[in-house]
């Protein structure tokens, strides 16, 4: 549906209740429930609330990879994600073929290009520096600067073989360079957490922050590491990016008794943890913070205006007179939710979010 038509008693997460009418695309006009006037007329009777557009900063949807590869709708606009951020399945060799694979999707797109050049072709991308090409990536970004939003180092044993700390001083370099920030994985040492930490700068972000990993931000006492605090004192954004591996509850729960809490959240979502868990889906995660006893504001800004604050895309966070049409549909339902963890913990909700419906760039799809 794209003419003129009517998002009619609607809620704001602050539970005011609006008629929300576009046309040609556009947001144009915002008014009290029930007065709305177009061709089309879609009454949510307030049982459902909207927001911007959900900002997903961490997903794989480069669909050729496997096992970190999805079809980008899938993980978009057809789970109320309007906005999509791929976080680093590409590095400078394969950065054209990611673009083109988004030409015929509705999804919105951007990208964290990897320090290796070889992206995620393997898993241990860091774990030869040749791969880390500084004239390749200049030139990836001099092509597709409207496109890439940061770097994407994944500092983990795994990743890094036996270089250590040593990629992530070269995406240091890097992004001094281009002056384009960090997205950095955190996962299993070496190298030591302590030694990542120090090298993140303001706008620098850490995914999988609530990691259950031996290597992970808090001492065996639960107190966050005097570097963690440091880092966030800088201006480090902290990230969910949940994953296969990569969120803990027992970590989400110290974190939240500590209040080391989260900037975004986002799903780190690809084909076999949206078919087979545990992400699923946003909303699943979302229903995770809920659960947590997050507020529903804090939650949905942390996908709406906080993330499109750190893309310095301001129109992606808010719902406004003008702009293109991004919005996401939801609604809370008493349902008893069986939800579970990257470590198989799991925890029974009461409450759990369900998508309605989206507008994608001012056409309106049901979720």
């Amino acid at each position: 549906m794209t003419g003129r038509f009517v998002l009619q008693n609607v809620k704001t997460v602050n539970g005011i209740a609006v008629d929300i009418i576009l046309e040609n695309g556009k947001i144009i006009e915002i008014v009290p429930p029930g007065t709305g006037i177009g061709d089309k007329i879609i009454d949510y009777k307030q049982k459902v609330f909207v927001s911007s557009g959900w900002i997903d900063m961490h997903v794989h949807a480069f669909p050729e990879l496997d096992p970190y590869g999805d079809d980008v709708d899938e993980i978009g606009y057809k789970t109320g994600v309007t906005t999509v951020i791929d976080a680093g399945s590409t590095g400078a060799d394969q950065i054209s073929d990611l673009v083109s694979s988004y030409k015929n999707s509705k999804t919105n797109v951007f990208a964290f290009l990897n320090i290796s050049r070889i992206g995620l072709k393997r898993i241990d991308e860091l774990s030869d520096t040749s791969w880390l090409d500084e004239k390749e990536l200049k030139k990836a970004i001099s092509q597709y600067g409207d496109f890439i939003v940061g770097l994407k180092a994944r500092i983990s044993k795994s990743v890094v073989g036996p270089n250590g700390i040593e990629p992530l001083k070269i995406a240091r370099k890097f992004s001094a360079d281009t002056g384009l920030p960090l997205m950095v994985h955190i996962g299993s040492g070496p190298p030591d957490i302590r030694e990542v930490l120090n090298l993140l700068e303001q706008e620098d972000i850490i995914t999988h922050y609530l990691n259950g990993k031996a290597n992970n931000l808090f001492d065996e006492k639960g107190e966050p590491l005097p570097e963690f605090n440091k880092a966030i004192e800088r201006g480090v954004h902290l990230d969910v990016g949940h994953g296969t591996a990569s969120f803990s509850f027992p970590t989400a729960e110290i974190a939240k008794k500590m209040d080391i809490r989260f900037n975004t959240i986002s799903t780190d979502i690809y084909r076999g943890n949206r078919l087979n868990g545990p992400v699923y889906s946003m909303a699943n995660v979302l229903t995770k913070f809920l659960y947590l006893g997050y507020p529903l504001k804090e939650v949905i800004d942390a996908v709406t205006v906080n993330a499109a604050v750190w893309l310095r895309k301001p129109e992606l966070g808010r719902i406004s007179v003008g702009d293109i049409g991004n919005l996401t549909l939801f609604s809370i339902e008493d349902e008893s939710t069986l939800l579970q963890d990257s470590e198989g913990e799991k925890r029974m909700a009461e409450k759990r979010v369900v998508v309605k419906g989206v507008v994608i760039n001012g056409e309106f799809n049901e979720c």
